[in-house]
């Protein structure tokens, strides 16, 4: 696989294996691109913003009509490529597959709806017989950055919304993970001027820094680690940024709570890609009352889960990412392990593969529930009542999702007023639908994604004053 710049497909005498998490084999090679091709794919993107602000927006919608239905006859392929080059069961690559094609159609109807509004300027004193008005017009060069746990579709969270805007895009996927993406991009590059799209793989310290430095730069678009996030603001200057950064999602079943739902829930959302998913839930909070009840579901159900070949259609959890994600999530299973949880099934590694893990005793101090263990664990700490169990919840440097288990509306509402987090979800758990507002609070990022809430970042209002 090639990068993208300017059009053109560029490859390199220096590559980047990429290897099935799987079982390690050779899947591709990606270019180890340089500093100079970088400047070359901001250059190429900061000339075809005249070519992108002649089209019309019906073009523009139409393009990215286009271009969904393009993909939609190459479903199968890419879902079968994510599956490989990121261990995702194939089952949940072909949900991100779908999803993909929706956040599309969503970017091409929402490049219709870019709306100004008038403005009562005699509302002001100096004012009468004056007219106002404001329209939006893009911000100029999108620089895109992805991680690796949904290749297609948070590429297209980025990058579709910024043409929706009349945008061009300098997009740089995760290394561990490129080869979706790359193919992506030369997807759209067909329907495209040249250089409004760009792709690039090699050396973050090189490309990501002078994609993010750059004075051609508009605007940064990041999801990632929070450490990655942080320097990242330090050094984009007086640029636009959006950050969807870690989460430490809480889980919260209280007294009243319809066991099996939230048994369903807390599977879905402990184990879902593995565990390597920004609000997969990160801590089951428990009333004690209830917690015996519910953990003898949790773990039957666990247990009954399979691990294996992730493009084997009837797997439920394929392997992290690589060796070091699987020893980062055994290392915090063992810490919590040696300061007093209680190992109820799973808690063992096979190269790539970590089971699906479910710890009891789990105490707020621990390592595990401290950070972002990114990994099929499911870990339980027991509270007495909705008080404890709330100041649980906000317990915690991210604020991305919360789910609560409730059938007291009361309860649900103060879950509301009270945890501190981007999303509040009542009775429901681990949930993100391609249209709606996604971001959090805290260190968990800034800003919103979504189609609509994305374009509106992506563009910039102008006033216009008639006497």
């Amino acid at each position: 696989m090639h990068m993208l710049i300017n059009g053109f497909s560029v490859d390199k005498t220096e590559k980047i294996t990429i290897k099935n998490p799987a079982d390690d084999s050779f899947v591709d090679t990606v270019p180890l691109g340089s500093l100079q091709d970088a400047k070359n794919a901001i250059n190429a993107a900061s000339n075809a913003k005249k070519d992108m602000m002649s089209l019309t927006s019906r073009e523009i919608s139409q393009i990215l009509y286009d271009i969904r239905n393009d993909l939609s006859e190459k479903l199968d392929e890419f879902a079968e490529l994510i599956t490989r080059e990121t261990g995702k069961t194939i089952r949940d690559s072909k949900v991100e597959m779908e999803r993909s094609l929706d956040t599309l159609m969503l970017s091409a109807e929402e490049s219709k709806r870019i709306y100004g509004e008038t403005v009562p300027i005699d509302a002001g004193i100096g004012g009468e017989n004056t007219l106002g008005f404001t329209f939006r017009i893009p911000l100029g060069v999108v620089s895109a950055i992805t991680p690796f746990n949904y290749p297609v579709n948070l590429a297209i969270h980025k990058i579709a919304p910024a043409l929706a805007a009349k945008n061009t895009v300098v997009f740089k996927p995760s290394i561990k993970a490129p080869l979706t993406a790359l193919k992506l991009l030369e997807l759209m590059n067909f329907h495209l001027p040249a250089g409004a799209v760009n792709s690039l793989t090699g050396d973050s310290k090189i490309i990501g820094d002078e994609i993010v430095t750059n004075e051609l730069i508009n605007k940064v678009s990041f999801t990632g680690s929070v450490a990655t996030g942080v320097s990242l603001t330090k050094k984009a200057g007086m640029k636009k940024i959006t950050l969807e950064l870690g989460g430490n999602d809480p889980l919260v079943v209280l007294e009243d709570a319809n066991l099996d739902d939230a048994v369903t829930a807390a599977v879905k959302g402990s184990y879902l890609n593995a565990g390597q998913v920004c609000i997969a839930i990160k801590r089951i909070i428990i009333d004690d009352k209830i917690a015996d009840d519910f953990i003898q579901k949790l773990v039957s159900m666990t247990k009954k889960l399979k691990v294996g070949d992730p493009l084997n259609p009837k797997t439920d959890i394929g392997p992290l990412i690589d060796v070091n994600a699987a020893l980062h999530v055994e290392n915090m299973v063992k810490d919590a392990l040696s300061n007093g949880a209680e190992l109820l099934c799973g808690g063992k590694r096979y190269g790539n593969y970590y089971l699906p893990t479910v710890l009891d005793d789990v105490s707020t101090k621990m390592k595990l529930v401290q950070n972002e263990t990114f990994g099929p664990v499911a870990p339980i700490i027991r509270v007495n009542g909705v008080d404890e169990a709330y100041k649980t919840a906000n317990n915690t440097k991210f604020g991305l999702q919360a789910g609560v288990f409730t059938e007291n509306i009361k309860l649900a509402r103060r879950a509301v007023k009270e945890i501190d987090a981007g999303t509040v979800l009542i009775n429901k758990s681990t949930f993100r639908t391609d249209n709606m507002p996604f971001g959090g609070f805290k260190m968990s990022g800034m800003g919103k994604e979504g189609i609509k809430y994305a374009i509106e970042d992506m563009t910039r209002v102008k006033l216009v004053i008639l006497g």
